[in-house]
């Protein structure tokens, strides 16, 4: 027993190690290239001048992650009054994205991250070894292209 323990003690400071740390408030926000629902490369850097909401989710088309995006999409109106972007990030593919963007009419870009190295980046990655997703988290990036709040 007290092997079993030991490695899984090992196996979770191994796993927790791979983990980057999430990039605190006043930081520069990790740019980023990534093809959205429609296959078009995105870059946080065409947003600058404008801020953005970009949040990371688990899984596309489950009961939170919909939640989560359905409440973007019914206060886009006051997000984009404010001048702000929405932008999600997960580590489904561009096809999932298109499926769940399309059932639920989300006038925004979901980003696809397959490699999963954005979503390190932001310190907003679970890594099983077999099984990555990201962690529900949401930037505030200003125009400027800080993180202003996490």
């Amino acid at each position: 027993m007290r092997k079993l323990v030991a490695g899984l003690l090992a196996l979770l400071a191994l796993v927790s190690a791979a983990h980057a740390e999430v990039p605190a408030p006043g930081s520069s926000a990790p740019e980023f290239s990534l093809p959205d629902q429609d296959g078009t490369l995105r870059r946080l850097s065409e947003w600058r001048g404008r801020w953005v909401v970009l949040y990371f989710y688990p899984r596309d088309d489950t009961p939170g992650c919909t939640t989560e995006a359905c409440s973007f999409r019914d206060d886009i109106s006051l997000i984009s009054g404010l001048g702000a972007q929405v932008v999600g990030i997960s580590v489904d593919d561009t096809a999932s994205h298109k499926a769940f963007a399309e059932k639920y009419r989300l006038p925004f870009p979901l980003l696809a991250d397959a490699t999963a190295a954005v979503t390190r980046q932001y310190g907003a990655l679970s890594d099983w070894m077999m099984l990555k997703m990201a962690k529900r988290y949401t930037f505030i990036i200003d125009p400027a292209g800080r993180i202003a709040r996490v």
